[in-house]
């Protein structure tokens, strides 16, 4: 078990997410409710690399070293006394979702898709890039007043020539989390609102063996979470654990890749949203605590999973 002590590297952010531990000790995040693109030191300073609008989530490096960001267009937002910043219905002013691109030198934002070979995105929500150099990337729709989209997993090239939706429609509220088993071989994707986590097998680039029914979209039920859990972002271990941020039961959800072994990390946020992995031998977890804005750091006692085209060694010493 690991002990709840960590270290606050940055605070009063609006609603982080996305982090991605960069090779210098810096953290790329987003600030949804702000729109921005941030990057936090390892002192603590916060810098905004670009403004995105909307409302940014998901990000990744990509092969070419630019930051590529899933943006899903504007949410409603509220300020509860006593829990903190959460959103949820599509806002007033949404402006269509899409996949930026950053050249984080100079601060220069991309627009890279605003519509996949099935039409519009809709709520894109977090990516990975596999080592073939394309993303996959989960769309979890919008929700509004009377009706909600469907959610998809579509896969896209870095170049920007195609985005093309692979599994839709995922009807349990919503896709969200995706990442990669250490061998490339299956896609993770978790469900928020089932608490449950999927498994793909890849069949190539862009192409999944699915599931025979009764699965609702082709993949194979890792584990399901009791009670009230929302499943957010993941980061999987160099072990091929599954680490997935848990909101309601506020903490990290520490999956194995059989499903049948559970461990659960408490936090002080309900709104525990994302991890990555970064520092010497990757065993430093970053985590967004989103509802009292904080990026926070633990010790981790595993090696996480090195990113595709991040160039992280983790055979460095912290």
């Amino acid at each position: 078990m690991i002990g709840a002590h960590f270290r606050v590297v940055a605070e009063h952010l609006s609603f982080p997410e996305g982090p991605v531990a960069l090779p210098d000790g810096s953290v790329l995040l987003v600030e949804i409710a702000s729109g921005d693109l941030s990057r936090v030191s390892p002192d603590g300073e916060v810098i905004r690399v670009a403004h995105l609008g909307g409302s940014p989530n998901g990000a990744a490096i990509g092969p070419d070293g630019k930051c590529y960001v899933c943006n899903s267009g504007g949410f409603r937002w509220h300020d509860r006394p006593g829990f903190g910043l959460f959103g949820g219905m599509q806002s007033d002013g949404y402006d269509g979702g899409r996949i930026q691109r950053v050249d984080l030198s100079t601060g220069s934002v991309e627009l890279l898709y605003e519509n996949s070979d099935a039409g519009p995105l809709k709520g894109p929500n977090d990516l990975v890039f596999d080592a073939h150099g394309g993303f996959w990337l989960t769309d979890s729709g919008k929700t509004r007043d009377d009706d909600r989209d469907h959610g998809s997993i579509l896969y896209g090239r870095a170049d920007g020539t195609l985005l093309r939706r692979v599994i839709h429609p995922i009807i349990h509220p919503h896709p969200n989390g995706i990442g990669l088993s250490p061998d490339g071989q299956l896609l993770y994707m978790a469900e928020t609102a089932t608490g449950r986590i999927w498994r793909f097998k890849i069949a190539g680039p862009g192409e999944v063996e699915r599931a025979p029914f009764p699965s609702p979209h082709g993949g194979t039920l890792v584990a399901g979470l009791p009670g009230y859990q929302l499943l957010d972002s993941l980061a999987v271990e160099a072990n091929g654990n599954i680490c997935v941020a848990t909101m309601m039961n506020g903490g990290i959800s520490i999956v194995s890749p059989d499903g049948a072994s559970v461990e659960h990390i408490a936090l002080p946020d309900l709104l525990t949203t994302n991890i990555c992995f970064g520092g010497g031998g990757l065993r430093k977890a970053y985590i967004t605590l989103s509802a009292t804005g904080k990026l926070i750091e633990i010790d981790w006692p595993r090696a996480g999973l090195p990113l595709n085209f991040l160039n992280i060694d983790p055979t460095q010493p912290s």
